[in-house]
């Protein structure tokens, strides 16, 4: 192999692919692998080596034009690194590109033609389709007359069959298709097909009263088309509690109202009967009130009737929510629990506090007055304790309120 690029890992499954798989590759790759290459020939047309000296490396290695460092710059800028049509195509053909390249450039310039036409044989000339390449249908415009054109074209694919242009028909699209007429030429040449008037099949000229046929779904009537309502004959099949509804040149079948069951057309005034849960009232069926009219439409304790469009259902009263298909009193979550001491003024915890140490003080002077050493100093700290904090703003506090009285 004479080439190499960084994208070569991705292709080894391709590498084991046959020249029969070669042969069904798409034209299409084809061609576009040879625009790419002739695309990095123009590219690199005025390149050099690129060294020191181009006049002694190209009386050495050759002319640059004709290399194979040119060669292997453009084939590795051929095809897009994600495109693995290309390069699968690509890395099996390097013996034909390397063939071209330095034998046969001179006598086949045209890359596309030798390569994808005559040696791949994946493409055909213009004008030819197929496996052998036959001769597409021609008129006198060029192939399908030049109004259409010929599928498979170029590939070695399709079948040869007119694919004519809108407006045209026939075997070599010389022919008007329905919905369009032949204008009148200035000349002996055979004027181009128009559109006719909507309704027409065939026509003489684009005005409505110029039809000679009419599409489906209209009737000709002197020489215009005339709508047919199917809905006013036995045209029309529509499916139950549906109803016909006339169109152009056709119809369609529209649900009934919800009031109905069977309709002639649409609203509640159209119904053959009404539906469960509505009532003919004059000339329309209209929705029954059951909460009103029933003297317990919801039987279940605490329960509301609410009325709806052809029914009613039964929900919980305000005040209340279901809980196991009953309605219940919807109280709201308990709090947690109070402490003991939630309720009580600061004032009221003050004193409380006062107290605990004041049992304290006392306890510890009676185990002081038996001659304990340890508790008689724990005595003493409680005590200057006490007289500190009457002496804070505390005790200020405390003080202030008993003199107004708090």
């Amino acid at each position: 192999m004479w080439w190499t690029w960084p994208f070569l890992p991705a292709l080894v499954l391709l590498s084991e692919l046959s020249v029969v798989r070669v042969q069904t590759a798409p034209c299409q790759t084809c061609r576009k692998l040879t625009e790419s290459f002739i695309t990095g020939l123009e590219r690199t047309a005025n390149k050099n080596f690129g060294g020191g000296n181009t006049a002694w490396e190209e009386e050495k290695l050759a002319k640059y034009a004709r290399s194979e460092t040119r060669l292997l710059e453009i084939v590795e800028a051929a095809c897009e690194k994600t495109d693995f049509e290309c390069n699968g195509l690509l890395e099996q053909i390097e013996d034909q590109v390397e063939t071209w390249w330095f034998h046969r450039q001179q006598e086949a310039p045209d890359l596309f033609e030798w390569l994808c036409i005559e040696e791949l044989r994946l493409c055909c000339p213009p004008g030819r389709f197929g496996p052998d390449c036959k001769e597409c249908p021609s008129g006198p415009g060029g192939v399908c007359g030049g109004l259409g054109r010929c599928e498979g074209e170029g590939t070695r694919l399709g079948d040869g069959e007119c694919v004519c242009d809108p407006g045209y028909s026939g075997n070599l699209c010389q022919s008007c298709a329905d919905g369009y007429y032949r204008e009148k030429s200035s000349n002996e040449s055979a004027g181009a097909c128009a559109a006719c008037y909507h309704s027409c099949k065939k026509c003489s000229g684009p005005q409505d009263y110029k039809c000679l046929d009419c599409k489906p779904g209209w009737i000709l009537h002197d020489n215009k088309c005339v709508d047919i309502d199917e809905c006013g004959t036995e045209l029309a099949r529509c499916p139950s509690n549906t109803y016909c509804h006339n169109v152009e040149g056709s119809y369609e079948c529209r649900g009934c109202d919800q009031a109905c069951v069977g309709c002639m057309g649409s609203g509640p005034a159209r119904c053959k009967k009404c539906a469960r849960g509505y009532r003919l009232k004059g000339a329309k069926c209209l929705d029954v009130d059951e909460c009103s009219e029933r003297a317990i439409a919801c039987p279940g304790l605490n329960e509301a009737c609410i009325n709806e469009e052809g029914s009613f259902h039964c929900d919980c009263a305000d005040g209340y929510i279901r809980r196991d298909s009953i309605c219940v009193e919807n109280k709201p979550p308990a709090g947690p629990e109070k402490g003991l001491f939630d309720d009580m003024t600061d004032d009221e915890v003050l004193v409380l506090q006062q107290m605990f140490f004041g049992v304290v003080i006392c306890a510890l002077a009676t185990l002081a007055a038996k001659g304990d050493m340890v508790f008689t100093a724990i005595f003493i700290g409680g005590v200057a304790a006490m007289a500190g904090y009457w002496l804070t703003e505390k005790g200020d506090y405390m003080l202030d309120g008993f003199l107004k009285g708090r």
